[in-house]
């Protein structure tokens, strides 16, 4: 390894913090503000963002100029500095919703009723916002909901086949909380944490009219096995919760505006590694696929490079991004998430092949719903972890990984970043 270079955990934890740097809303959103209108502002958010992006539109919009509004983050990320002036900033659960967000989500609608054509509405958009704006279809209980989306977290289904569903079953998500801002002019401002970007996915498009059907939600749920309420099954049936499609004529004029993205995340980290003199190849960011499989794919490309110089040559390394998937099984009660699910199967594959590091890491700062943002991965952990009696390939399969990283000390804690642009995962061949 160059001699000039930082140690291998310190190199990779820099390019870690270079990808959740760009997509900061205090770094990328002032620029995307237009002037105020004649009438007024009102500001309505929802995300593990949200806060934080709150916080850099009143940092920016003229003091003389009115603004109020509301957003809804998850419990524990609103930034310790920021004390609201102008706009109120709530806290809810994820990844299932509760009454909190529940609460959040009617308020919006509220706030957004009696609004006029020089109005605007800017809404603020991140991932997670999805569950934290839990207000169910009449009929449907905050109880059912919760359940459904359990399972679908349990199912191993993709995030736009969730969110699918998810608008089926909201009164808000799915283009209707932009229904309910017009005729306000409305500009929405995306930090993306899903592949693809597409607006009418993340935090299932509240602002963004959606093509999806009810029957391809029920064709999802029926696909992973999910339970429904009959309630559920008859609405859908009779197109009852259909969500606003493109073109509906009902929608107010809208500019939606990606402030960050996963790729440009990616291309921050490489940009920091070839700073530093070292070679550096962005894989993809839209990857997809149970985590573990996936940690078994980038083992064998980091494999290859390492043993044939093939298909880049020593030392690089490689960035990917996506979202992966874990699917538990009945009874599933291990700790971890996608990010250490993926290292540990990374890990069995590589079975300490020398020269290859590797970390994993939600940009958001939470692996699941464990307190850590990742883990690392070095060539000696599996006989690290074999010495203290652990047997990784049981671990892999109870979906606790968590309980792998953590006696060895190479868990990687960040609390909540303020910003969410998905999996980041970065392999180290030297």
């Amino acid at each position: 390894m160059n001699p000039d270079l930082p140690e291998p955990r310190e190199l990779l934890t820099r390019l870690f913090h270079a990808a959740v740097a760009r997509a900061q809303p205090s770094r990328v959103l002032a620029a995307h503000l237009p002037p105020p209108p004649r009438g007024r502002t009102l500001v309505l958010g929802a995300g593990k963002a949200s806060a934080a992006m709150a916080q850099a539109l009143e940092a920016a919009w003229p003091d003389s100029a009115p603004l109020s509004g509301l957003v809804v983050t998850r419990y524990g990320h609103t930034p310790a500095d920021y004390r609201p002036r102008r706009l109120e900033v709530v806290e809810a659960a994820h990844p299932v919703p509760d009454a909190a967000g529940e609460r959040a989500a009617a308020r919006m609608l509220q706030l957004a009723g009696g609004l006029g054509p020089e109005d605007l509405v800017i809404c603020l958009i991140s991932g997670g916002g999805s569950a934290l704006l839990g207000l169910p279809q009449p009929g449907l209980t905050l109880a059912e909901k919760q359940q459904i989306n359990k399972a679908l977290l349990a199912s191993g289904a993709g995030i736009a086949e969730m969110n699918c569903v998810r608008k089926h079953l909201s009164a808000i998500k799915g283009g209707r909380l932009a229904l309910a801002c017009a005729p306000a002019r409305l500009l929405t401002l995306l930090i993306s944490d899903v592949p693809g970007d597409d607006p009418a996915v993340i935090a299932s498009g509240p602002t963004v009219a959606d093509p999806g059907r009810c029957a391809d939600a029920l064709a999802i749920c029926q696909r992973y096995r999910i339970a429904l309420p009959e309630v559920v099954r008859q609405a859908w049936a009779r197109g009852d919760w259909e969500t606003p499609k493109p073109g509906d004529p009902r929608l107010p004029p809208q500019e939606l505006r990606l402030i960050a993205t996963p790729m440009q995340s990616l291309q921050a980290a490489a940009g920091a590694a070839r700073a530093l003199g070292l070679a550096a190849h962005v894989l993809s960011d839209e990857i997809e696929g149970e985590s573990r499989d996936i940690g078994r794919m980038h083992a064998a490309l980091a494999r290859s490079v390492a043993r044939h110089g093939q298909p880049f040559a020593r030392p690089c390394v490689l960035l990917s991004g996506g979202e992966t998937t874990v699917t538990l099984g009945p009874g599933a009660a291990g700790r971890g998430g996608r990010a250490s699910e993926f290292l540990l199967g990374c890990a069995l594959a590589l079975d300490g092949e020398p020269g290859v590091w590797a970390l994993a890491a939600d940009t958001d700062g939470i692996d699941g719903v464990e307190d850590n943002a990742g883990a690392l991965l070095a060539p000696s952990s599996l006989a690290r972890a074999r010495a203290l009696g652990l047997r990784p390939a049981e671990l892999l399969g109870a979906h606790d990984a968590y309980r792998f990283f953590e006696p060895l000390g190479d868990l990687l804690f960040t609390g909540p970043t303020q910003t969410n642009v998905n999996d980041f995962r970065a392999l180290l061949v030297i």
